[in-house]
């Protein structure tokens, strides 16, 4: 799974360079991101979606956690910040996104807890060389309806990460992780123009099997649920 991760400011500059590499232009951009290193399901995210409307790449937060747009409530019954690639098609909650409304979730990396309850150890997972992580996501636009129609903040951008049985060398620490595309498969993951399906999911989740292999793990001191700062990605001392 994945239930905490980090991403500092860097990834302003990161994208805007990806972006620039495709020969695409990024809508206006909501807002730049401000670095967070402890972030948690319903807190906003950084996403890189496709707009199918104008076709141009949008860099943007999102709420984490995937809302239906038939939902009542931003906040639902159910979790729904993490999505089980195995079999995702067959699920009502997942099954239009993944035709046509998948996005990269970015990230410097993320947490795993090992241990009792209790006295659960942290571990950091990311790339050795600190590069840009980009999880496979899914994403959906949520009406609020107690705003008008002709207000721009009732549409709700909401997103969820992929995960898939963890890799050998991360299996020790969780039994899922989640589902890490390189960065030449982004576009082709991106593109509202191809209906996904459960052979596109799968093809991410090997991609993500040989991203996950070269990850590096170390663990870092215990924090709270509410602490932030680039302290707390600093290995622990052996």
């Amino acid at each position: 799974m994945c239930g905490r991760f980090a991403m500092d400011d860097r990834v302003n500059a990161e994208i805007s360079d990806f972006v620039e590499t495709t020969g695409r232009r990024p809508e206006e951009w909501r807002a730049d991101w401000e670095a967070a290193y402890n972030i948690a399901p319903t807190e906003d995210i950084p996403v890189l979606i496709d707009s199918a409307k104008d076709r141009e790449l949008r860099f943007s937060h999102a709420h984490w956690s995937l809302v239906p747009g038939w939902s009542d409530t931003l906040k639902l019954k159910f979790p729904t910040f993490n999505a089980r690639a195995e079999d995702i098609t067959t699920k009502a909650t997942w099954r239009k996104p993944v035709q046509s409304h998948r996005a990269i979730v970015l990230a410097r990396g993320y947490y795993e807890w090992q241990g009792p309850k209790g006295h659960k150890t942290p571990y950091f997972i990311r790339y050795p060389d600190g590069q840009l992580m980009g999880f496979a996501g899914l994403y959906s636009w949520w009406p609020d309806r107690t705003k008008a129609e002709d207000d721009p903040d009732r549409w709700v951008l909401t997103a969820t990460i992929l995960t898939s049985d963890a890799v050998q060398t991360l299996a020790d620490i969780h039994d899922r992780n989640p589902v890490i595309l390189p960065e030449d498969m982004w576009l082709h993951w991106l593109d509202p123009s191809i209906v996904g399906d459960q052979a596109l999911v799968d093809d991410a989740v090997r991609a993500g099997v040989a991203e996950a292999s070269t990850l590096q793990f170390d663990q870092v001191a215990p924090f709270n649920s509410r602490e932030q700062g680039s302290q707390l990605l600093e290995p622990v001392a052996s």
